[in-house]
């Protein structure tokens, strides 16, 4: 029989789940597609997009916290983090929770980026259970032990030590920190030598408390899935762990801001004996909710996203100047980038850099002509659709969504907005963008001479 305090106490409980909100965000196609999302009381979410065709499912945790949240004391402490939470819990050694993955024949990683970093393990339909339990485990029950803050210490100064070694990568920092300074989007992700050595396991702790509540949070899954039972197991995983105990949390907004690049005209050299010169070209962009960024997508298809793009044409094809040259975007909660990278013999810089101004000019003056935009919104449509081909992919489309928009868009949603842009939005978007005073990073054997007339070349 039970006692009036048993009844009690189920009768709170029983409230308490029947807080949770699930909402219908997008209808798919005879079940296809569906992207649910359950919100607890403890202000965890959990979305999800069923696709029962396939026999597999990606399943993966989104946290709020990238490194723009970061002290410049901590710098890198989000990315040493992200190891850290694989080192072991209170329930698995660090083999244990590889080992689980392996054997099973799925795959797990993860990664950090400036403004989210996210888990996740993909394995067959009929592993997701494990796969929940192994990576809500790592979220909730990391132990940060000293011994393996400092063995993982050695393993980031090399991995910083390898981006370094590769200067089409380095660059990409460099320009960042040309545009933005030395503020939270304008340090590395990875950090520094001397702040990676300066971080102890009671700070990193102290930021994993932080930054790792559930209204942070963000649980993604795709694939073969039932909406369902992906939340009991999950809430399930998280109650095992004591994380659920708030019952009248709110998730956590997306980021926002007004923050505006003013800057024009830097210049960022740094003189390496490398075999080539690497170039990024760049001015600031537009920021992530910016309605104008389908025209810039548009508009950056057509200047440097393809073999038939204007810079490819124009640098490799006909010139033969160099054999990666591509345009790019980055867009932030409140600012962005757009860049241009080439990497030539240095020989070839002043040219390369001439011929990539001609054309930034040329659409910023002109627009593009109706060929280009066909094969652009073409271009841009058919990639869009291809990269969701996978449940992996699906996952960090719904995950990235909620925890950056608060909201999801259809495939079809999509492809509507990209068709809809017209050449007087891109003209206009061009003029806004291309038409700023561009910056200038460069990483190469730079002689005396030629680092004065890259000073030059942005005036």
């Amino acid at each position: 029989m039970t006692s009036p305090s048993s009844r009690a106490t189920a009768r709170t409980s029983s409230e308490v789940r029947a807080v949770a909100r699930t909402q219908t965000l997008l209808k798919g196609r005879d079940g296809i597609g569906t992207v649910r999302r359950t919100t607890l009381p403890s202000g965890l979410r959990i979305v999800t997009e069923t696709l029962p065709s396939v026999r597999s499912a990606t399943f993966g945790i989104w946290a709020h916290v990238g490194s723009r949240d970061e002290t410049p004391s901590l710098n890198g402490a989000t990315h040493y983090l992200e190891h850290l939470l694989f080192k072991g819990t209170r329930q698995r050694s660090a083999l244990d929770i590889s080992a689980a993955i392996d054997a099973v024949g799925g795959e797990m990683n993860a990664f950090t980026a400036k403004e989210y970093t996210c888990y996740y393990a993909r394995v067959l339909d009929t592993d997701l259970p494990l796969a929940i339990d192994v990576v809500c485990d790592m979220l909730t029950g990391s132990l940060i032990l000293e011994e393996d803050v400092d063995a993982e210490r050695g393993v980031i100064l090399e991995e910083i030590a390898m981006t370094e070694d590769d200067p089409g990568d380095c660059v990409h920092d460099l320009f960042a920190h040309t545009m933005l300074g030395d503020t939270p989007l304008g340090r590395p992700v990875l950090g520094t030598v001397d702040t990676v050595n300066g971080l102890s396991a009671d700070r990193i702790r102290r930021f994993y408390k932080k930054h790792y509540d559930p209204t942070h949070l963000v649980v993604a899954a795709a694939g073969n899935v039932d909406h369902a039972t992906v939340v009991r197991q999950v809430r399930a995983a998280f109650d095992k762990a004591g994380a659920l105990t708030r019952t009248d949390a709110s998730p956590r907004t997306p980021r926002e801001g007004t923050r505006a690049i003013r800057t024009a005209g830097r210049v960022a050299l740094l003189n390496r004996k490398t075999e080539q010169a690497h170039i990024v070209l760049g001015m600031p962009g537009l920021a992530r909710t910016d309605d104008r960024r389908w025209a810039l997508g548009v508009l950056n298809t057509a200047l440097g996203g393809g073999m038939s793009s204007r810079l490819f044409q124009e640098v490799r094809e006909k010139r033969g100047l160099a054999y990666s040259v591509y345009s790019y975007t980055s867009g932030f909660a409140d600012c962005g980038l757009f860049g241009v990278y080439a990497g030539c013999r240095p020989s070839q810089v002043h040219d390369v850099l001439k011929i990539c101004r001609d054309e930034l000019d040329r659409v910023a003056s002109d627009g593009l002509s109706d060929e280009e935009m066909t094969r652009a919104i073409g271009q841009l449509s058919g990639s869009t659709v291809l990269g969701l081909e996978d449940t992996g992919a699906l996952m960090n489309r719904i995950g990235k969504s909620e925890l950056c928009w608060g909201e999801q868009m259809s495939v079809d949603e999509m492809l509507a907005r990209i068709a809809a842009v017209s050449p007087d939005e891109v003209t206009a978007v061009a003029q806004d963008v291309l038409g700023q005073r561009p910056s200038l990073s460069v990483i190469g054997p730079l002689k005396d001479k030629q680092a004065d007339r890259l000073h030059n070349a942005v005036a």
